[in-house]
């Protein structure tokens, strides 16, 4: 479920942080001060050859 503009505006600060993901690998993080992040999800696998 992708993350609305309502949903945005309407995530409230909690004890700890709060992420809220959008499934496509980007997540919005609600600091307990307030603060709102978007970030996403990197993955980095090493290969061994």
């Amino acid at each position: 479920m992708p993350l609305t503009d309502t949903a945005i505006k309407n995530a409230k600060p909690a004890p700890k942080s709060i992420r809220m993901f959008d499934g496509g690998g980007l997540y919005l993080e609600v600091s307990p001060a307030g603060n709102k992040w978007r970030r996403s999800q990197a993955y980095c696998w090493k290969t061994e050859t």
